[in-house]
Parts: structure tokens; sequence; C-alpha cells
């Protein structure tokens, strides 16, 4: 889950992360009042997942709490990239002498933690990497040991921050490892880390991801999910148990594993391709076949309205065929029962464990608008046809 500005500015805060005062405001109204509290010339950010703010006009200096108005107002419900801006983060403004970049990261292809730390800071870090790769520090983190003043140091030496704000640097990463830590996060980020004339260092930006696999020993994370941009089918599937994610397509995907899910929605946009047909959703059931799993995962799918037909795709391991197909025929039972209605056909095709077993339970169902196939691309196939049919 990737973070608003203003809630890693208050995990940076909290953990001792030296940050300037602020709050975030979603009405003009607002943003002048913490304007007039914090006193001075205040800087209005927008508040989007997305880079290239200060280029879309999204940041903006203000002198009082008239001029925080009437910016707040300018920024308040501006499209940037494509997303809408529904809060702005008014911190108070400095002075900065000098630039400079961090993070912390989960280096995934290494199976390690590392630091990345720069002394040109303010641009994108692909920028650096590329045009000036020597000017990026790489310190790979031991988890086990992590980061003490002694290692803080090392990195700000490494990255060629001045002598002069070596010790402060060093504090704000020890603070920073224990956002990264305390938090689970994969991702902290700082651009820019700054020093003040005065020789003051600052982190004026914050870019958090946290792991959402840690969620369950972190349930003060639940606060900082965007119900805004939560998609409603996602939500749902998540109350659910249930990994879906909503796509721009017509063929509902059901399958058994992350890895079977992912190659299904590259079969299915290969054999739509020339009908102009594509994977609506990624939904993996997992381990699971139940009658509840399955009627759960076949509302949500047909509860989107651009689903056309729905594709089962199931390789039997652990969770047998012959199960999936008592779940299938059970959840047409369940939602009969409450009154709902498949909206779409099904394709199914079950290999694997009992696949013979589970196709002989579906094939004496006679389930309305299920059809079977043996292989995975002729499956892909004939719901490809049949949601091109139904458009």
């Amino acid at each position: 889950m990737d973070l608003f500005e203003y809630q890693a500015r208050d995990l940076f805060a909290a953990h001792g992360v030296p940050v300037l005062r602020g709050g975030v405001a979603t009405t003009p109204e607002q943003a002048s009042e913490i304007a007039a509290d914090l006193g001075g010339t205040v800087v209005i950010k927008a508040q989007v997942k997305v880079g290239g703010r200060g280029k879309a006009g999204g940041v903006k200096l203000a002198d009082g709490p008239d001029d925080a108005k009437a910016k707040a107002t300018a920024i308040l419900g501006m499209d940037i990239k494509g997303h809408t801006v529904h809060r702005v983060l008014v911190a108070e403004a400095s002075d900065i002498a000098e630039e400079y970049y961090f993070s912390f990261l989960l280096d995934r292809s290494n199976r390690t933690f590392l630091a990345m730390a720069s002394r040109e800071g303010g641009v994108e870090i692909e920028q650096i990497a590329v045009e000036k790769p020597d000017a990026l520090a790489r310190i790979p983190i031991d988890p086990i040991v992590g980061v003490d003043l002694a290692k803080a140091r090392e990195i700000a030496v490494a990255a060629s921050y001045p002598e002069e704000i070596l010790d402060q640097a060093a504090v704000a990463i020890v603070a920073l490892w224990d956002v990264f830590t305390a938090e689970d996060a994969t991702l902290v980020e700082v651009n820019p880390l700054v020093k003040t004339p005065d020789g003051v260092v600052l982190a004026l930006d914050g870019k958090v991801t946290l792991d959402d696999n840690a969620a369950f020993r972190q349930p003060g994370h639940a606060d900082l999910v965007d119900a805004e941009a939560t998609d409603p089918l996602e939500a749902r599937a998540k109350e659910a148990n249930l990994n879906y994610v909503k796509l721009d397509g017509e063929v509902g995907i059901i399958g058994n594993g992350a890895g079977l899910v992912m190659s299904t929605l590259d079969v299915v946009s290969y054999a739509g391709e020339a009908m102009g047909v594509r994977p609506a959703n990624f939904l993996d059931i997992g381990g699971g076949a139940s009658a509840d799993v399955m009627a759960a995962s076949l509302t949500i799918v047909l509860s989107d309205p651009s689903v056309r037909s729905v594709f089962v795709n199931v390789f039997g391991g652990i969770t047998a065929c012959d199960a999936v197909a008592n779940g299938i025929v059970a959840a047409f039972g369940k939602l009969r029962d409450a009154g709902e209605q498949i909206t779409a056909p099904l394709v199914v095709r079950l290999d694997g464990n009992r696949a013979a077993e589970g196709r002989a339970i579906l094939a004496a169902a006679t389930l309305p608008g299920v059809e079977q196939n043996d292989t995975m691309d002729g499956a892909a196939k004939r719901a490809a046809e049949l949601a091109a049919a139904a458009k």
C-alpha cells in the first residue's frame, strides 16, 4: 500500500525523523486555518500518489492564511496524471541550501534490504541512476544486524554527504530505518532530504510503501487505506479474503494459484486479441474451492458489468478437481437460493488431481450456461468467443 505524503510525514514524525510542522486539509478553509496556526510562509502540496506534482502546478507557496486559501482552492480538484486532488498538505516552508536523496527498500533480486543515498536529490532517482550512476550509493543492509549510528554514518559517507551534516544525517537515517522495520515497509524514501541555510537536516518529502502481507500485525494501517480510490469490487473481495484485482476487460478469470491466474490472463489476452476481448480481472481462490469460496468468487466477478463470460481455470494439486467441481455446483445452488442469477456463460477447465472425476460431476449437474473444455488454450479461446458474441 502506497501512502500519501502527509501519511508518510506523520509516520516519520512518530519515529523521530526531522520534519516540518504541517497538517492536511480537504477544503480551502481548512488550509487557511492550518496556515494561520503555522504562521509565516507555507507550502501547499497536492496529495496524489503520483510524481510530477510541481510541474503540474500542484505545489505552491502561500504567504498567510488568505493566500493559502486561494492556493488550496486552485489545487483541490485538480487532475494530475489522472489523479484527482482531494486533499492538500499545508506545511511550513523552508529555505534550502542543499538537497540529497535517501531511501531504504526491499531488494527482491538480491533478497535483502538496501539503502540508497545520493548527494544529488530533488530529481527522480531513476535519472540519477542512469545519468550519474557513481553518484548513487547502494549499501546492502543485513536485516539481522540492522542500522545503528555507525552504519548510518557509513551510508552517509558513501553518499558523499557533507562532513558538517554527517552526525545529523546519521540520526535521521537510524530513525528512517525504524520507520522501515517497525511499520513493515518495503520502501521508505526521502527526496529531498535537505540541509537548510543554518545547517539543519530535514526530510521535506516522503514516500512510504507498506507491506500488505504484514497487515495482520499492523492494525493501525487500516486507517491509512485510501477508501476513495479503492475499487468497490476489490474492497468486497478483500472482505471475503479473495485475491482480486479489477482489470479493463470482458472475460472474468477465476483460478487457483497466482502463477496459474497470471498465465490465464496472458492466454485470454492472446486468444481475444483479434476479437477485441481482454481479461476483466485477476482472481485467485488459492487452495480453497468450497461452495462459499466459489459463490463469493462468482458473485464478485459477475458484479462487474463489463464481464461477458467467465473462465474458471483450475489445476488440481492439493485441492482436487472433484472438490472444485462440487464447489461450483454448490455455488450455483447457493446463488439460486439467494435469488442471484448467473448472468454470463462459464467455461471451466479442470486438469490435474482427480480431473476426470471433477469433469464427470460438472457434466452430471448440467448447470445452465456452463461448458467444459479440456485444454487451457481451448478454454481461453471459447471464453473469448462467448464474450465477443455478447458485446
